[in-house]
């Protein structure tokens, strides 16, 4: 296991971990797991399952933070030396083709020559969004673990908490933090929660069919849908959901939907059969 510390084009640190396969030879293959909103170790400790389990089988696992892994993290910027305080309290999604090329970066380095990008949660967003505009053959497959159906998420946004958005921004204050906690729970800036609730790129994926699904269906490689059973966010039905996102996909015959029973968007007590499912596929698909 080897931590990482992968500079971004603007300058910010991002840190994630390496599970290599522990034999002498180099792995061919890897997988990129991209993480969400607050999903650290500590929150989804599927990670350490996952990773443990494809590094024993041969198949190197990264585990890559984002710029919103923690609520805020201390980090050097390498362009400008100065110490700056990344997290889910300012970021800026246009920031995600960056955060995901500082992970492929570092493995097209490497050498490997099998490459699947996933991402659990706002990180799958992000990986779909990342993939409708860089068409990059030397990505294999795709992984979307619980994709973050916003709308739900954003649904309790007061029309009170929308107006003191929009009010902060007006004022030049964008940058400074909201008086509240976006979705109850999300400190941050005025900057951030705009983009949250009214200019929200990584909003790609509904329950609704005619919602837009552009970026979906841009998507060229075929890969893996994965969802738990009883995942709160879909409204109920995470299978229909899986099947709404899969069915605007150019590889939709191609994909595999994986729906994890008896557990929610975190897998909690199910961290070792998801892992086991994952190194199925990845074995399904010759690995």
């Amino acid at each position: 296991m080897k931590r990482l510390s992968l500079p971004t084009k603007r300058g910010s640190v991002l840190t994630g971990v390496l599970f290599d396969a522990p034999r002498q030879a180099h792995s061919s293959t890897v997988v990129i797991a991209i993480t969400g909103i607050h999903g650290n170790f500590y929150s989804n400790p599927f990670y350490v399952n996952i990773g443990r389990t494809l590094s024993t089988a041969g198949i190197d696992f990264i585990y890559a933070q984002t710029a919103d892994a923690f609520g805020e993290m201390p980090t050097l910027n390498v362009k400008t030396g100065k110490q700056e305080m990344i997290g889910s309290w300012n970021e800026d999604f246009h920031n995600t083709d960056e955060d995901i090329e500082a992970y492929l970066d570092y493995v097209y380095q490497q050498k490997y020559q099998n490459v699947i990008l996933a991402g659990h949660s706002l990180g799958a967003n992000k990986v779909i969004y990342y993939l409708a505009r860089h068409h990059d053959p030397r990505i294999k497959h795709f992984i979307f673990l619980s994709p973050a159906n916003l709308e739900y998420l954003t649904s309790v946004v007061t029309d009170k908490e929308k107006t003191a958005i929009l009010t902060q921004k007006r004022r030049g204050q964008g940058d400074q933090r909201m008086s509240f906690d976006l979705l109850g729970w999300i400190p941050g800036t005025a900057n951030t929660d705009y983009q949250w609730v009214f200019d929200n790129i990584l909003n790609n994926v509904h329950v609704e069919p005619e919602k837009d699904f552009s970026q979906v269906a841009a998507v060229t490689q075929n890969g893996a849908l994965v969802i738990g059973g009883y995942d709160r966010f879909t409204y109920g039905d995470p299978q229909k959901f899986l099947k709404n996102i899969n069915n605007h996909m150019q590889t939709a015959s191609q994909n595999k939907l994986i729906i994890i029973p008896r557990t929610g968007h975190t897998y909690q007590q199910k961290e070792q059969q998801l892992a086991d499912e994952l190194l199925k596929l990845l074995r399904l698909w010759g690995y």
